[in-house]
């Protein structure tokens, strides 16, 4: 018993077009994940540089007197800065002494593992 079965080979030939709409799909999903990571970085702040003028260079206060006017309180190393700034300039409208440097407070004592275990075994009326 001889059985022969012809077996065919389909051949899948893509479209020339079908291959540049694969392509194209994926070059967009590429620039589109860069400017997604690129929108994340800004809106979180994510910056790899700190420099040494960030600082020693700290906006404490800010109020805005219109659209394009806002008086804001800089502090640098030495004293406090009252600046109104415009579009168009900063100028400097008051020169205060530095702001008295704050106590840090004492965060309470956590303790520790094994402490706390042995309060729980010692307490009285629990088996």
């Amino acid at each position: 018993m001889n059985t022969q079965a012809s077996v065919t080979h389909a051949t899948v030939t893509a479209s020339p077009a079908s291959s540049l709409i694969e392509v194209s799909g994926a070059l967009l999903g590429i620039i589109l994940l860069i400017l997604v990571a690129a929108w994340l970085a800004k809106r979180f702040g994510i910056s790899g540089l700190k420099t040494s003028a960030s600082r020693e260079l700290k906006v404490s206060a800010s109020a805005s007197l219109g659209q394009r006017e806002r008086v804001v309180i800089v502090d640098v190393e030495d004293a406090r800065l009252v600046l109104g700034v415009t579009a168009s300039q900063v100028s400097l409208l008051h020169k205060l002494p530095p702001a008295p440097a704050m106590p840090e407070t004492a965060k309470p004592e956590v303790p520790d593992f094994a402490s706390l275990m042995k309060s729980v075994i010692k307490r009285p009326g629990r088996s």
